[in-house]
């Protein structure tokens, strides 16, 4: 048997993993307690997710209800499985900026005090699988906002000839930057990945995504940025833009294409990798262009209002280069761009939000 545990299993990352490895003839194991909704509120509820999961999966699923933040249910999990694991994916996290602010111990014992369960879990029962964390681009704080940009009629640019034009590598400093209490917790775990890595030999990796996105993704206001706003357009939620004018950039990454992206690693794995991955320069947009393509998508102009002051640590700009994962991994090629996933993210959930919005 060969059994890959997956955390967060019932979100965007976690499900997508799920079926893709399941699909491989892997049995999965997804631990998911629906701390989104505690995040979030109701409509960021993974249990649709999970319930569409464990229908279409059968018997290849089993689902587990358990907070990584308890150390001995992780345990106790990991022992039951034992040496028939050969893949974890710990996709479970406390997500967002401005939730972390509100409650900073229940952010870092969340992203970071559960990593570290997961990694000494594996370590413990499971020391051969190959041991999948997904990170995020906010580990380098604010770094990114001293680039050299400059203004476009709707979004941000760097200097061509700048050395990061084509993306920003992982030899951005960490350092001596704000990273916002979520990302600082996501230091840490990081950080914690790379060196059960480099310390006790595991075959680890950091994947820091850009915008990870998704048909999938049960996107909020706090966080989701494609699927909330696609949301906001079917519906006619307002939607609020914070500060930079509206021309902030992010690269946007399918789920698919980061679960592929993990394939590979976990076919050639190697110790304490880091990865920066997300849509790179083949998918990115500003927030100007993303209410563009989805008005145009869903076929009526969008209720958005601009707030002058953006979040504390956010960036500017932001895209990833990929050179360094397409360098160790040449056969690996992004599928969608943005207007593909935001047309997959409005025809899989156009009834399901028309439905929410009618009640």
């Amino acid at each position: 048997m060969s059994v890959a545990i997956v955390t967060g299993s019932a979100g965007l990352i976690g499900s997508e993993a799920s079926r893709y490895f399941a699909d491989k003839g892997m049995d999965i194991v997804g631990i998911d307690n629906d701390m989104r909704r505690r995040f979030f509120g109701d409509e960021a509820s993974t249990c649709w997710n999970r319930d569409r999961l464990t229908g279409d999966l059968g018997d290849r699923y089993t689902h587990e209800s358990i907070d990584i933040r308890d150390d001995s249910a992780v345990e106790s999990l990991f022992a039951r499985y034992g040496s028939d694991i050969d893949l974890v994916i710990h996709a479970a996290a406390q997500p967002s900026h401005d939730w972390a602010a509100r409650e900073p111990k229940t952010d870092f014992t969340v992203n970071a005090t559960g990593t570290l369960n997961m990694l000494e879990a594996t370590r413990q029962f499971a020391p051969e699988a190959v041991f999948i964390f997904t990170s995020t681009n906010k580990v380098y704080g604010d770094t990114p906002n001293k680039l050299p940009l400059f203004e476009q009629k709707t979004r941000w640019e760097i200097d061509p000839d700048h050395q990061y034009a084509g993306g920003i590598p992982e030899t951005m400093s960490i350092d001596h930057t704000m990273h916002s209490l979520f990302g600082a917790s996501k230091v840490a775990a990081d950080v914690l990945v790379q060196e059960y890595g480099r310390y006790f030999d595991m075959r680890t990796a950091c994947f820091r995504g850009g915008c990870l996105t998704g048909p999938s993704h049960s996107g909020t206001k706090l966080h989701g940025f494609l699927a909330y706003l696609m949301k906001c357009a079917v519906t006619g939620d307002a939607y609020t833009v914070f500060g930079y004018k509206g021309k902030q950039v992010r690269d946007n990454i399918h789920s698919h294409d980061l679960i592929r992206a993990f394939d590979a690693f976990y076919k050639k794995p190697s110790s304490a990798a880091v990865y920066n991955l997300g849509g790179g320069r083949h998918s990115n947009c500003s927030m100007l262009e993303a209410i563009g393509l989805c008005e145009h998508i869903a076929g009526r102009d969008m209720a958005w209002t601009y707030a002058e002051e953006n979040r504390a640590g956010d960036h500017m700009w932001w895209v990833s280069d990929l050179t360094r994962f397409q360098t160790d991994y040449p056969d690996f090629e992004l599928e969608f761009d943005v207007p593909e996933i935001l047309q997959q993210i409005y025809d899989a959930n156009v009834e399901r939000w028309m439905e929410i919005a009618v009640a």
